[in-house]
């Protein structure tokens, strides 16, 4: 097998090295504005019924960790789908609604439409990378994301995303945000000695992935989130199909399709579920398929990470599927996250 890596020396490789720059200055220019304050005044003042956390995409992905942040806190949230939303679910659109919209560029089909839909009804939160998009615009509150210009997959936009998301949960829980600051700023030291060695990860996953037609990525809680977005990313950068699913959903039907051309990620998860996720690890390998466990106790240096809050989980776990997605791509000698059919930003529904 070639261990050149010359073919994925490209744009999309940039953005995914200029990640710890991206949180850094995403962190430092996080605040609470008025408007936001005022908004998780009413929220626990019990003016809002219900929470929709809503997105396309990876912007949808990144949502998990925020809804079990706020259904642990006694909320009542749910993830509803952009599309889903304002075409089969807009009796959500009311005042008793808060809505956080997550979208990198602010200007997808799916958030004008539910601009159009909403007519200042529900009040909305915006999560963005665009500050002059029109969902930044046309909100009520909005958070903004320094990622910068990205080239194509969501890699930066995604982990600066999910920084600004758990920043949100301890504003409208009322929390300390002196706190959560201090606890992300170890993102970054993670980040930056995992990346460095990037080389050396892809040349480790290659054999791993090598002649595979199958590729699953399953865990539990806020895992979900890299589940989702990972395979969506393996799709978009490699032209390889992937599915993220639950570590219980995958039980349900998914394990007969187990056997030597199958692989699949298991992210370990906290300490409440890590058990199950480790058992299924077992069962899958029993089976002779191929398997990896993900996490602090990663299998190996590719798929493990330090022992951090869990705060910060979500962001790590992206980092060894982005890995896959580079050995992908130099498997198949072609430059990974190239589009040929899709566009950055979806403007048609």
């Amino acid at each position: 097998m070639s261990s050149d890596l010359s073919f994925i020396e490209g744009e999309y490789l940039r953005d995914i090295l200029n990640q710890p720059q991206a949180l850094e200055d995403t962190l430092a220019n996080l605040e609470s504005p008025k408007g936001l304050l005022h908004l998780a005044k009413r929220l626990n003042s019990g003016s809002f019924h219900r929470i929709v956390l809503t997105g396309m995409g990876s912007s949808f992905y990144a949502l998990h960790p925020l809804c079990l942040d706020l259904i642990g806190h006694g909320f009542y949230a749910m993830m509803v789908e952009a599309s889903e939303l304002v075409h089969y679910k807009s009796r959500f659109f009311d005042p008793k609604t808060l809505i956080v919209a997550v979208s990198q560029s602010g200007h997808s089909a799916e958030m004008i439409r539910l601009i159009e839909v909403n007519q200042k009804r529900a009040a909305i939160i915006a999560v963005t990378n665009t500050p002059e998009s029109p969902l930044a615009l046309q909100s009520d509150a909005a958070l903004l994301t320094m990622a910068g210009d990205e080239f194509s997959v969501s890699c930066k936009t995604y982990v600066t995303a999910l920084i600004a998301l758990k920043w949100l949960s301890y504003v409208l829980c009322e929390g300390d945000t002196r706190h959560i600051r201090q606890e992300l700023k170890v993102v970054v030291p993670a980040v930056v000695p995992y990346l460095a060695n990037w080389k050396a990860h892809v040349r480790t996953l290659m054999p791993k992935l090598n002649k595979i037609r199958h590729l699953f990525l399953v865990g539990r809680g806020v895992s979900l989130a890299a589940a989702g977005t990972g395979a969506l990313i393996v799709k978009e950068a490699d032209h390889f199909h992937a599915e993220g699913m639950s570590s219980a959903a995958f039980r349900h039907g998914p394990f007969e399709m187990l056997g030597d051309e199958t692989f699949v990620l298991v992210f370990s998860g906290d300490s409440r579920t890590r058990d199950l996720n480790i058992r299924l690890l077992a069962d899958i390998l029993e089976q002779g398929s191929r398997a990896e466990l993900c996490g602090e106790d990663g299998s190996s240096l590719a798929f493990r990470f330090p022992d951090l809050s869990a705060g910060i989980r979500p962001i790590l776990e992206i980092m060894p599927v982005q890995m896959i997605t580079l050995a992908l791509a130099a498997q198949a000698r072609r430059e990974p996250g190239r589009f040929e059919l899709a566009t950055k930003v979806t403007i048609t529904e």
